[in-house]
């Protein structure tokens, strides 16, 4: 996925400063990366 095919709103959102990506993102790029994301929607599979 290239930076400019990101969606704010859908994609990520800014928090203090910082980009979070969201579920959807994470979703589109089809796997978990292992850095802990707060959106992961594989960090439950990871924490077993």
């Amino acid at each position: 996925m290239r930076e400019e095919e990101l969606k704010e709103g859908e994609d990520y959102y800014l928090e203090n400063g910082y980009l979070v990506f969201t579920e959807a993102y994470h979703l589109k790029r089809g796997y978990c990366c292992g850095s802990g994301c707060r959106h992961c929607p594989w960090r439950e599979e990871e924490e077993n």
